[in-house]
């Protein structure tokens, strides 16, 4: 048992490490890399308050390890604060972006772990071993666990906090303020965890009521619930201040951005929150950012607001098959099955509650907002060798396999995955854009194929992305800002840019034969 659980866990890490090593900087990552060298070199609360700091201070970890040169005279804002750390302060972007890796990379494996173990003690060691199989080789978790971001860390944080509040039901004493501890981090990581805070609160009050003899008094067992829920709900406050404390013992708050005000229900949430300044003025300009005209873009049709059935789609693309019958299966199973019932709302209640918000949000930019899915349904799907059926090892041995397979075959591009059934990750750009698919990770791919294909030629470049196009050496052009009849030789283009071209650029492409494909994300056409 111990040597498979490394095994699984050892080809996801080396799946990781080398998506880490060869990826380029995505849209996100610039801005947690260079507002954690900020909290290590200058201590201050300035930059990137929509997010809290404790997936920072874990990127940080990376980041002080690199000891990468920051400059003390940028005053630029935080979109611009990455790119100049990694391109144009004398550091090597390649070396940092890996070591800032590379501590979310050892999260993602702890919480490998943590879904084994929930799953074993669900259903056995064979649960375990499938939950944990369904884990490592999910695309996704793979894809964004190898990101200097904070979708993972937030995703498993949250699937902790469960764990331990089941375990509550046994063992509250010592369960349910480190249940606390895990909410808190997830809180402290990125406020989407919010949605989650109530339902966790309820189960703690239900593993609390639990924990005790049946016999005892039912107002006995109600104080208990309550004081279950209090103790984990003041725990992870307290980690949440802690997370900005460890940043700034002084808190000190100087926005480097506008903060807006929000007025009415969202306004008076805002202010009901026991958390920092920082915090909820972090929360004004996530509530700013929801009310934007954000433009999506779903199996061809490009949109302008969100669409609610936009994540479940994307899921369909995205999941591996072998990994939905599974979900769906396990699901099935913790709801019919006797003994496994009381975990149902443990597993199947929080994710569903995420979904639901998420699913709410103005942003269609990917199914990074639903990664706990992986998380929550591997789990449950493990619970399918629990059924009493001769085959029941049998098939869900072959459907993790076949979900391994299909894991191994996008290696390693693992974003722009999509499964069989969709055409697998050459045809992900046709239905889906953003973080799906292309979030600027193939610019270093993009220099090596143009040095060793089409040297000498003229470029001319759409790069929807944080990195420099200049620093891998790709000397180019916008075509957009010159007559159209002036474009001729390589046109280069990110399939995001692509899946949204209008104006000049929709006829540049139209008039243009594509004839390289480049990680599945940027297309190169011939003018």
């Amino acid at each position: 048992m111990p040597l498979l659980v490394v095994v699984l866990l050892a080809q996801m890490a080396a799946a990781m490490v080398t998506t880490a090593v060869q990826q380029t900087p995505t849209i996100d990552e610039p801005v947690y890399v260079g507002t954690a060298a900020d909290y290590l070199h200058e201590h201050r609360l300035r930059f990137n308050p929509e997010h809290p700091p404790l997936g920072k201070l874990v990127v940080a970890v990376g980041v002080a390890l690199a000891d990468p040169h920051v400059d003390p005279s940028f005053t630029g804002g935080q979109s611009l604060l990455g790119q100049h750390l990694l391109y144009e302060s004398g550091n090597d972007p390649w070396q940092l972006m890996l070591w800032a890796r590379l501590p979310v990379i050892a999260l993602t494996l702890l919480f490998g772990l943590v879904v084994f173990a929930f799953a074993r003690e669900l259903a056995g060691p064979g649960g375990g071993l499938a939950a944990l199989a369904l884990y490592a080789f999910s695309p996704d978790v793979i894809a964004h666990g190898s990101l200097a971001t904070l979708d993972v860390p937030l995703a498993g944080f949250l699937v902790t906090s469960v764990w331990l509040l089941w375990r509550a039901r046994r063992r509250p004493r010592w369960c349910l303020p480190l249940a606390g501890v895990a909410l808190g981090a997830a809180l402290a990581t990125k406020m989407s965890a919010l949605a989650a805070f109530p339902v966790l609160l309820v189960l703690a009050g239900v593993s609390a009521w639990c924990s005790g003899a049946d016999s005892a008094e039912r107002r006995r067992k109600l104080l208990r619930a309550a004081g279950g829920a209090a103790v984990v709900a003041l725990v992870a406050v307290a980690v949440v201040w802690a997370s900005y404390l460890a940043v700034d013992p002084r808190l000190r708050w100087s926005p480097q951005q506008y903060v807006p005000v929000v007025h009415g229900r969202r306004g008076l949430l805002v202010e009901l929150l026991p958390f920092p300044e920082a915090y909820r003025d972090g929360m004004r300009i996530q509530f700013s950012l929801e009310n934007r005209p954000w433009e999506g873009f779903l199996f061809g049709r490009v949109y302008t607001g969100s669409l609610w059935y936009y994540l479940p789609v994307a899921l369909l693309v995205k999941t591996p098959l072998g990994m939905l019958a599974l979900w769906a299966a396990g699901a099935v199973v913790v709801v019919a099955v006797r003994r496994l019932r009381p975990v149902a709302p443990y597993l199947l209640l929080p994710a569903a509650v995420l979904l639901a918000a998420a699913m709410e949000g103005a942003r269609d930019f990917g199914t990074r907002y639903a990664v706990f899915l992986p998380m929550f349904l591997a789990v449950a799907a493990g619970c399918v060798l629990v059924v009493r059926w001769r085959w029941a090892p049998v098939v869900a041995g072959a459907l993790v396999l076949f979900v391994a397979v299909s894991s191994v075959r996008t290696f390693p591009c693992y974003l722009p995955y999509s499964n069989e059934a969709f055409g697998g990750p050459a045809g992900t750009r046709l239905r889906l854009h953003d973080s799906n698919v292309d979030w600027g990770q193939d610019l270093g791919r993009l220099a090596d194929r143009l040095r060793e294909r089409y040297r000498g030629e003229r470029i001319w470049l759409v790069y929807k992305g944080s990195g420099v196009p200049s620093f891998y050496g790709i000397d180019a052009s916008d075509p957009r800002t010159v007559p159209r009849r002036e474009v001729r030789g390589l046109l280069v283009v990110s399939d995001s840019a692509v899946a949204k071209a209008k104006g000049r650029l929709a006829e540049l492409i139209d008039s243009s034969r594509p004839i390289d494909q480049v990680g599945h994300s940027i297309t190169i056409y011939r003018r």
